[in-house]
């Protein structure tokens, strides 16, 4: 099985357009989406949820209130003001402000607080036009993003395997951080998709610093190129002098805009114009993994 990452170093260079895009053509493959702090690949590939699954992390406390003498000590100990006070003067937690230490369950001395299993969100089993997908939703101000992250990767390598589907393609969060590492841990290639901008060329610095770090070979693709040709020049000059596979260049276009409204990627919009352009690429990234394999190509034209 081989496992491509698409990721980049900053939000916003069009990553999950490029991954949906991959998703709609080249070999079978499982799709997964984690960048679950902002999941949006499902908004193109209109996933057919098969099942829901909790997240489970960390530790909540809970509050018996019947227990409670209202002494006031995990309101005065607990350190980031979590615990508050209802008008009877019991113990009250406010979840947002709370981050599942455990001290003031340690503390209580009638044990009226427990800590109990938190759910921090969400994970699907779907299936697509192109192939079944994992994706998940991390609640809001929640965290272990990376927890998740290894999740979904895990459960889409387990669909691989028991459907005999050879390619994973995920589609990884934006940065440098936690998710983005657990996105990139042992995985085959990471596919970095940049822009010609100075703080994208930056981004792909780290980034691309990231994937040596971990031993991960990693290929290049400029998105909106005519944004600057300068510095997409400047970027295959990089990829040059790091020996990164460079991969061209995607121009400006707003039909990328108006597929998203239609709900297809830019292959299934404008097949003429972007199917073997991507079909090659795919082709580029597998070769690069030591796969071949074989798939139909139905265009004559690349972007220019």
């Amino acid at each position: 099985m081989r496992e491509i990452v698409v990721l980049s170093g900053k939000g916003g260079t069009g990553k999950t357009s490029i991954s949906a895009a991959l998703a709609s053509c080249g070999p079978p493959k499982v799709l997964a989406d984690c960048d679950v702090d902002a999941a949006d690949l499902h908004l193109i590939l209109e996933p057919n949820v098969i099942q829901i699954h909790d997240f489970v992390s960390g530790e909540a406390p809970s509050v018996n209130v019947s227990a409670c003498t209202a002494c006031g000590l995990c309101i005065e100990k607990c350190r980031f003001h979590a615990m508050d006070a209802d008008a009877e003067g019991k113990a009250v937690v406010q979840p947002e402000m709370c981050e599942g230490c455990g001290l003031c369950a340690y503390v209580c001395p009638c044990e009226a607080i427990a800590m109990v299993p938190q759910k921090c969100g969400v994970w699907y089993d779907s299936e697509t036009r192109h192939g079944p997908m994992i994706h998940a939703a991390l609640d809001i101000g929640a965290e272990n993003s990376g927890k998740l992250v290894t999740t979904v990767r895990q459960r889409s390598g387990r669909v691989a395997e028991h459907r005999s589907i050879d390619v994973v393609l995920t589609d990884g969060p934006p940065g440098i951080g936690c998710p983005v590492i657990a996105s990139l841990t042992n995985a085959d290639l990471a596919l970095i998709v940049t822009e010609p901008t100075r703080s994208a060329e930056h981004d792909l610095a780290r980034i691309a610093d990231l994937a040596a770090h971990f031993d991960i070979p990693a290929a290049v693709l400029v998105n909106k190129e005519d944004v600057n040709p300068e510095l997409a020049q400047s970027v295959a000059s990089f990829c040059r002098s790091r020996g990164l596979m460079f991969l061209g260049a995607v121009p400006y276009d707003p039909a990328f805009n108006q597929a998203q409204l239609a709900g297809q990627t830019i292959v299934e919009y404008a097949p003429d114009m972007y199917r073997l352009f991507f079909e090659h690429m795919w082709k580029r990234l597998l070769g690069e993994t030591g796969y071949s394999p074989q798939f139909s190509t139905d265009s004559k034209s690349q972007p220019s």
